[in-house]
C-alpha cells in the first residue's frame, strides 16, 4: 500500500479540483492519489483552520503540506509570508496548480524531510503530522519546530485522541507550553509556544 509520504512515480495520477469553504473564505485546491486529503478538507484540518489565531504574526510554515489546504487558507486570510513543505513531489506539484489557481504570490513551496530545507524562523508553524510515516517522524517535527520559531512563535498541531494525542502533549511539556485550543470528534487542535 502506498502512502502519502512516499514518492511513487507509478501511481496512476486522478487529479481533482475540490472547492473549500472555511468560515468567510473560499479557496480551491487539488488533489491527486497519493496525497493526503484526496476526497477533499478532512475534519481535522477543517478544525484547526476554523480555530487557528491568525493576529499578529508575519511568517508562516506548513510542515507536511500534502496538497496546500492549510497554507493557501492562511495565504487569503492574511498578508504573512507562507512557506509550505512537503517530501512528496506530487503533493508540491499540487500546491503549486492550487496557488495559480488562487492567484496567490506570497506562498513558497519547496521539497524537505522534516526541516532539513527549512533555514527561516517563523512566526507560526502548523503541522497536521503524517502519523503514518510512524511516531518517530512525527516526534522529529514536532521536536525540531522549536528550532525554527521566533521567540514569540507559536506551534499548532492537529491531532487525533486515539493517534497520540494526549502521549504528545506530555511527552513535550518541558520544551512546550500547551494548550487544547479545542477538541472534537476525537480532534485535538493544540497550541504550543
Amino acid at each position: 500500500m502506498n502512502q502519502y509520504f512516499e514518492n511513487n512515480k507509478n501511481l496512476k495520477s486522478d487529479i481533482n479540483k475540490i472547492n473549500a469553504k472555511v468560515k468567510d473564505t473560499s479557496f480551491v485546491f487539488y488533489t491527486d492519489n497519493g496525497v493526503f486529503n484526496k476526497k477533499g478538507l478532512d475534519y481535522g484540518t477543517r478544525l484547526l483552520l476554523e480555530n487557528i489565531d491568525l493576529k499578529n504574526k508575519n511568517s508562516f510554515l506548513d510542515v507536511g503540506c500534502g496538497c496546500g489546504p492549510i497554507g493557501i487558507y492562511i495565504s487569503k486570510k492574511t498578508n504573512m509570508k507562507v512557506d509550505m513543505i512537503d517530501i512528496n513531489d506530487r503533493a508540491l506539484h499540487l500546491c503549486k496548480m492550487s496557488i495559480k489557481e488562487n492567484n496567490l504570490s506570497n506562498i513558497n513551496v519547496f521539497k524537505s524531510d522534516v526541516y532539513e530545507n527549512v533555514n527561516d524562523k517563523y512566526d507560526m508553524i502548523i503541522t497536521n503530522p503524517p502519523i503514518h510515516a510512524g511516531k518517530m517522524k512525527v516526534y522529529d517535527i514536532i521536536e525540531e519546530a522549536k528550532e525554527h520559531l521566533t521567540k514569540n512563535g507559536e506551534l499548532w498541531i492537529v491531532i487525533r485522541k486515539d493517534q497520540g494525542a494526549k502521549s504528545l502533549i506530555k511527552d513535550f511539556s518541558e520544551i512546550y507550553d500547551f494548550e487544547i485550543v479545542t477538541k472534537d470528534k476525537g480532534f485535538y487542535i493544540i497550541r504550543g509556544n
